[in-house]
This record gives C-alpha cells, sequence and structure tokens, in this order.
C-alpha cells in the first residue's frame, strides 16, 4: 500500500532551513497496523502528514496503492484522500458547532454521497464506536473519550483502507485511551491498514511492527508477534 523511497522534507524561512525527514524509506502492507515511535521533533508528524497527503515531499518518491503521489498538487491530493484515507487526531478537531451526526456525516458529504446511504453508513459507524446515544449532542457536551470515539467514526465512515491516527490517546485517562486503542484494534482485524504516530509503549503493543524515527531517519524497527499485537500483555 505505501512505499516511500529517500523522503525528505524541508522547512524554509528566510534565515532557517530545518530538515524534518532526512530520507526515510518505508513499506507498509494492506492491512497492517504500524506504529511510529521517537522523540518529540524526530519527524513523526511530518512523515504521517506526508502519507496522508496533507503535505507533499521535498524530496523522494512516494507510491501510495502503487501509484507516484509525491508530486500531487493539492487538487490532486485532496482528491486521492476521500473515502481512501480517515485520520484521527489527538485533539479531536470535531466542529463545534456541529452535533455528533453532521461531524459523521462531514465526509460522506465531501463525497456526494446520497442521502439514504449517508444516514445507514452514520449508524452503522457511530453504533461500532458506541456513540449513537449522543447522535444529537454537541463535542462541547461529551467527554473527551466520547469526542474521540466521534473521530473514529468520523474517519471510518466512508470505509478507508487506511487511517492515520496520531498520538490518537494523548488527551485521554488510561481507561479511555485503552478503549480507543481496542477500537483501532477491532478495525485492523476487519481489514483497515493503520499507521499510528504514538509516544506510548503501551498503545505500540496493539500494532504488529513499530518503526523508531530520531533526527527524521528510520533507525530501528521492532515486530510484535501478530497473535498477541491485539491483546498486549496477554
Amino acid at each position: 500500500m505505501i512505499q516511500t523511497e529517500n523522503l525528505k522534507k524541508v522547512y524554509r524561512t528566510d534565515e532557517v532551513e530545518t530538515l524534518a525527514l532526512a530520507g526515510v524509506n518505508l513499506d507498509i502492507d494492506n492491512g497492517e497496523f504500524v506504529s511510529v515511535m521517537g522523540p518529540s521533533g524526530c519527524g513523526k508528524s511530518t512523515l504521517l502528514n506526508l502519507l496522508g497527503l496533507l503535505d507533499t515531499p521535498t524530496e523522494g518518491s512516494y507510491r501510495f496503492n502503487g501509484e507516484e503521489v509525491g508530486g500531487y498538487t493539492e487538487r490532486e491530493r485532496a482528491k486521492q484522500r476521500k473515502g481512501t484515507i480517515g485520520f484521527v487526531f489527538q485533539s479531536f478537531n470535531l466542529i463545534d458547532e456541529l452535533t455528533v451526526y453532521e461531524n459523521v456525516e462531514l465526509p460522506l458529504l465531501y463525497l456526494d454521497t446520497p442521502s439514504a446511504e449517508r444516514k445507514e453508513r452514520i449508524k452503522a459507524a457511530l453504533d461500532r464506536v458506541q456513540i449513537a446515544h449522543r447522535r444529537d449532542h454537541f463535542p462541547q457536551q461529551l467527554s473527551g473519550g466520547q469526542q474521540q470515539r466521534v473521530a473514529v467514526a468520523r474517519a471510518v465512515v466512508a470505509g478507508p483502507n487506511l487511517i492515520l491516527a496520531d498520538e490518537p490517546t494523548g488527551n485521554l485517562d488510561s481507561t479511555n485511551g485503552a478503549q480507543i486503542m481496542d477500537l483501532l484494534a477491532e478495525l485492523n482485524e476487519a481489514g483497515t491498514t493503520i499507521v499510528m504516530v504514538t509516544h506510548s509503549p503501551a498503545d505500540a503493543e496493539y500494532s504488529g511492527r513499530t518503526i523508531h524515527l530520531f533526527d527524521g531517519k528510520v533507525v530501528s524497527e521492532n515486530f510484535i508477534k501478530q497473535e498477541y499485537a491485539a491483546h498486549p500483555g496477554t
């Protein structure tokens, strides 16, 4: 699904040039659950933004589902993202003025999904994350754990085959964090590819492989036995 070769990202201002990624080579297969770890400033979020087609690399190749997408324009990247990539962020990124139902509906509106199908998909997504009883509430009326459940529902409602999660439990207590990780594990077991940035070794144990970044480079990889990945500690 994902192949990068010598992927580099440089941020430039009038006075400073910052090398955020210094030549990253990755291969991620369909159905994998991969964690990306490393200290703050090592390039984790930059890598996720590039993989999610939210930004373009300065140099190198990025092939997504066999297609070179590294040089895509913003319009082309947006078209590729629709219905293909779902995002889960640490800060939830819900729209306060919209209800739970309306937040989850947004990706389907962008895809011009017919009304009847939208209703079915939203119901299924809300049921999946066990938040349907809050469908008419607004984000500020929900706990952090509930907001992240809504964010997961929004990420999966269009049926993407890739979910990118950036510190999905970073703003949650341990109980709610474990519930969100269980949801991601269930999605992965159902066939969704997941790439997750995390500082948490406990969260990383849910994945089948952990990639460690340092100074914008991959410095090591650890593999976790698949039969234990979804149930860390067993």
